[in-house]
């Protein structure tokens, strides 16, 4: 458990803070497993092993995914943007009361803007949920054609005699509609 005098207090502390894979760690832990025991994210068991050359953990658990880093299961798990970008873009969204925009996230950390702005909404959408954790949502799941993100969509017509006589219509963006048995929500 960190204590007090060990947080950050400026961003050019937090950025130095998090480069040191340690203090990343001890922060992801104590973020994830409250408690202090790692646990497996795929299986939920405790007896896992720190392999500290690769930083990851192994699990003893048989299934398809024994090794895990701190990032499985996270926010921060598909981006390639290691932890010392993460955690300062935490550090810095929960600490400025005006906010932060891209272009200032991405001069303070030497990334692109279209990173930051990637980092900013992720970290805005998750202290919303109220975790770190990854989102579980139907729409990520959901691969819509370019037509239907333009709102055009082929919907089955009562005088078709086959799905290929079907028409496209426009639907408009303000509502859900249910097609081809899932709903859209523009």
């Amino acid at each position: 458990m960190r204590n007090e005098h060990d947080t950050p207090k400026t961003l050019l502390d937090a950025v130095k803070y998090y480069a040191d894979f340690e203090h990343s760690k001890a922060t992801m832990i104590e973020a994830r497993w409250p408690d202090g025991v790692v646990r497996c994210p795929t299986c939920g068991s405790d007896h896992v092993t720190y392999l500290s050359n690769a930083r990851l953990w192994k699990c003893y658990g048989k299934h398809p995914r024994p090794k895990f880093s701190l990032k499985v299961g996270t926010i921060f798990e598909d981006s390639p943007l290691g932890l010392d970008k993460w955690l300062p873009t935490v550090w810095l969204l929960t600490n400025c009361k005006n906010g932060i925009s891209s272009y200032e996230l991405a001069r303070a950390l030497g990334v692109t803007q279209k990173s930051a702005w990637f980092m900013l909404h992720r970290v805005r959408k998750a202290l919303q949920a109220g975790s770190l954790m990854k989102l579980e949502a139907k729409w990520k799941s959901m691969r819509l054609s370019s037509a239907a993100r333009r709102g055009i969509c082929t919907l089955p017509n009562a005088n078709a005699a086959s799905p290929e006589q079907a028409v496209p219509t426009r639907l408009p963006s303000w509502e859900s509609h249910n097609v081809a048995g899932r709903f859209v929500h523009w």
